[in-house]
């Protein structure tokens, strides 16, 4: 009798008794445990194939995902750029939080922070000259138009500022006044280090008591008295109040906006 091994490879599978007859019970066990087997290996694969994925980072949602989209991120892991042209979804959340949350930099107990982008700034409707974050300057409008009803004369000093203004600001002034530059530090932030470049901070003065603008007579006035109460109703708070960590001098004139998630991650992000 021919070895079973020698039957060829086609006509292993045909049933080597005719249908409808009974078949031997050692090729129905045989057959049973083929599949088995053959269930147990795939197990074996798929079980193997997951944890490969979790071992290099992938989670099981991107599991699902095209296998185009796995090809992509593993370029970008490795070498660092996309070789498909276009940035992916976890890139670009991670330059949009580069670009809000300031540098972890200080120099003279101010912290760094970046210039607002010029499409990001509009004019004050009070001042045109004067330039802040949108949704700063809408928040300012409708607080200055509160505080009018009340017959408190809001008027807006100065809003954004680029680094270059600020130099003049910090090095004309600390020379004209004969000061060092920790003193000066106390009263002027030193270029790059300014709330002012962010578009998020504003300086304000009371329009019926001019000669208390920028000093801290301004305490006194009905404007900054209506501030305190009613300022953080639109956002905005004092950046640097009496005794504040950062050791700056009591400016009360000066007041920033942090009235969104932009705004707040900008002032608070570690």
């Amino acid at each position: 009798m021919t070895p079973l091994d020698d039957i060829p490879q086609a006509a292993r599978d045909i049933p080597l008794s005719p249908a409808g007859q009974d078949q031997p019970s050692w090729l129905r066990r045989t057959r049973l445990l083929r599949r088995i087997l053959g269930l147990a290996l795939l197990a074996l694969a798929t079980g193997g194939l997951l944890a490969w994925y979790q071992t290099n980072g992938f989670s099981a949602a991107e599991f699902g995902q095209p296998f185009e989209t796995m090809i992509n991120r593993s370029a970008t892991s490795a070498g660092g750029a996309d070789t498909s042209g276009a940035a992916s979804p976890e890139e670009e959340n991670r330059d949009v939080a580069v670009q809000l949350a300031p540098s972890s930099r200080t120099l003279l107990n101010h912290r760094a922070y970046d210039e607002a982008p010029a499409e990001a700034l509009v004019a004050l409707s009070a001042n045109g000259a004067i330039r802040l974050h949108t949704a700063a300057a809408s928040q300012y409008e409708a607080m200055a138009q509160a505080a009018a009803r009340e017959g408190v004369s809001l008027v807006p000093l100065s809003g954004f500022r680029s680094q270059a203004e600020q130099e003049t600001i910090f090095f004309s002034l600390k020379a004209d006044r004969g000061q060092d530059a920790e003193t000066r530090a106390e009263v002027s932030a030193p270029p790059g280090y300014s709330e002012h470049h962010t578009g998020y901070a504003i300086d304000i003065g009371d329009g019926n008591q001019a000669g208390t603008n920028l000093n801290t007579d301004f305490a006194e006035t009905r404007a900054y008295q209506w501030m305190e109460t009613n300022a953080v109703r639109y956002g905005y708070e004092l950046s640097f109040p009496p005794d504040n960590f950062q050791g700056v001098a009591f400016e009360p004139w000066h007041w920033r906006f942090v009235g969104d998630r932009t705004s707040l991650e900008t002032f608070y992000s570690e």
